[in-house]
């Protein structure tokens, strides 16, 4: 059975993994997925991630990240989703939890955070937000 969103399913798989307080979970691999890794990456809210096979496909192997024995993402959803596609421009970004959080875009210049995407001026579709 095909997924209908699979970065939603990437997120479902990092908000699982925490709350179960796993070191690591793994994902079917994707340009857009590790894009947004990146981000979080780039961000502070996961530690890290590598690619590896599984069985005969790519994977991502996300390392998760957590402070004081509490996880570094407190909540992450899917904004856009494929039944109602959300796009911003770059002042109207929204901002999470008056700017403790960020909002992941994904922009002509790639994916971005919504701080990023302001410096930037650059708008596009709303991918997640995180805090």
């Amino acid at each position: 059975m095909a997924l209908t969103d699979p970065l939603g399913d990437m997120l479902t798989r990092i908000r699982n993994g925490q709350q179960a307080r796993k070191d690591s979970v793994v994902s079917p691999a994707s340009k857009l997925r590790a894009r947004v890794l990146d981000v979080l990456q780039r961000e502070g809210y996961i530690r890290g991630y590598s690619e590896e096979t599984l069985g005969k496909h790519p994977g991502l192997r996300i390392e998760l990240k957590y402070f004081e024995g509490q996880p570094a993402i407190k909540h992450v959803a899917r904004v856009s989703k494929p039944g109602r596609r959300v796009y911003s421009g770059s002042k109207e970004l929204p901002v999470v939890r008056n700017g403790l959080g960020i909002t992941i875009v994904s922009t002509p210049r790639g994916v971005l955070s919504d701080a990023e995407a302001r410096d930037q001026n650059v708008g596009g579709e709303v991918l997640a937000e995180v805090f």
